[in-house]
């Protein structure tokens, strides 16, 4: 007997909330992607910005660690 190839055996349908929820996660990865794009393209036309226009890399770190910090239950 013969296994199928992935590419040939039938796929498995997604429910419509299933379905919903992975466009939804490409619509955003694609919004993330061409974001990233910009700001290449940007920086390829004008070069780097002046180090005092950028924010340190540890500001941003640690606000990051405060917004997760503030989504996160408190634990008693």
């Amino acid at each position: 007997m013969r296994e199928q190839s992935p590419l040939t055996s039938p796929r498995q349908r997604l429910d419509p909330a299933a379905a919903d929820a992975v466009r939804a996660y490409a619509a955003k990865t694609r919004e993330d992607a061409d974001r990233l794009a910009a700001v290449l393209e940007d920086i390829a036309t004008n070069g780097l910005p002046a180090v005092e226009e950028c924010t340190p890399w540890e500001d941003l770190r640690d606000a990051r660690l405060a917004q997760l910090a503030a989504r996160r239950p408190a634990v008693a």
